[in-house]
């Protein structure tokens, strides 16, 4: 996943209402994800789906190597 762009990526939740099919073709053509504000504050983060699968795959191989390493005990 690409690194976000401070300038470009982060923007009010209004804007994004305002503008969703802009934005959503942005976040599929850079790869980078969209930090959408409210009240001036990060809210939540929009992925493309791709980058969104990769990094459940990622922490899915991640746990399952922790559960390998610990001779899968639970706890």
């Amino acid at each position: 996943m690409k690194r976000i762009d401070l300038e470009n990526d982060i923007r009010p939740l209004s804007e994004f209402r305002a503008n969703t099919a802009s934005l959503v073709r942005q976040v599929k053509k850079t790869g980078r994800p969209l930090v959408l504000t409210q009240h001036g504050k990060s809210t939540v983060v929009l992925l493309d789906v791709r980058h969104y699968q990769s990094l459940l795959s990622s922490l899915d191989s991640q746990h399952q190597g922790n559960e390998s390493s610990d001779g899968g005990a639970g706890g």
